[in-house]
């Protein structure tokens, strides 16, 4: 005859409290975390052949799309610190550093 079991384990939340936190998702261009909305990104855009995708914030997706064609963003590829050169970039990086990772704001057009 097979007992029935319990609907508490006493075990189960042991076994929960060891399990490591996750890390956190950081952003690909600031490196903040990443908050409730994550865009995935094509580093090199998709109408130049690009197939990976990192995780960014809208608000980084959208300083990197007014400042760089398609063909400067297939150039630099995945290279981060080559994006990071470009003053416009840096200046929005060093700015956004200490906002909340929701944190959100009107970017400028296109300013090349």
């Amino acid at each position: 005859m097979n007992r029935r079991q319990s609907k508490k384990d006493p075990y189960g939340e042991l076994l929960r409290a060891e399990e490591p936190p996750e890390a956190p998702v950081l952003c690909w261009l600031c490196g903040r975390p990443m908050g409730k909305t994550t865009v995935w990104h094509h580093p090199v855009p998709k109408s130049r052949g690009g197939r990976d995708v990192v995780p960014m914030h809208a608000i980084c997706q959208q300083t990197l799309i007014a400042n760089f064609t398609n063909a400067e963003l297939q150039r630099h590829g995945t290279d981060v610190e080559a994006l990071l050169a470009n003053p416009n970039v840096r200046k929005f990086v060093d700015w956004v550093a200490n906002k909340d990772p929701d944190f959100t704001a009107t970017i400028a057009k296109k300013q090349r």
